[in-house]
């Protein structure tokens, strides 16, 4: 689902980034990778939790990264709605497992 959301250009990846599509408005979900800093993981929370937009801490930087078509990323952002309902609810069953 990352693949085609990154396809259709619907991603924006790294940290800078990702920031930026939170603060805007535009991120509908942001995934932080499991291998983040803490700093990172502390910091994307509080701005998802500001901004209200839904976090999943998942994967690897490099699994992260390749389901993209990129190398390592740390954190990403989903910028359509369908896509970002469609991995919550896939990150959500994951988490339940």
């Amino acid at each position: 689902m990352l693949g085609l959301a990154a396809k259709a250009g619907k991603i924006a990846s790294g940290e800078f980034s990702t920031e930026k599509a939170v603060k805007s408005g535009s991120a509908f979900l942001v995934i932080v990778s499991e291998e983040a800093s803490e700093n990172t993981k502390k910091m994307f929370h509080d701005k998802c939790s500001f901004y209200q937009v839904p976090i999943y801490v998942y994967a690897s930087k490099e699994a992260l990264g390749n389901a993209i078509g990129k190398q390592f990323r740390a954190s990403l952002a989903v910028l359509d709605k369908g896509f970002a309902q469609s991995l919550q609810e896939k990150l959500t069953a994951l988490s339940v497992r």
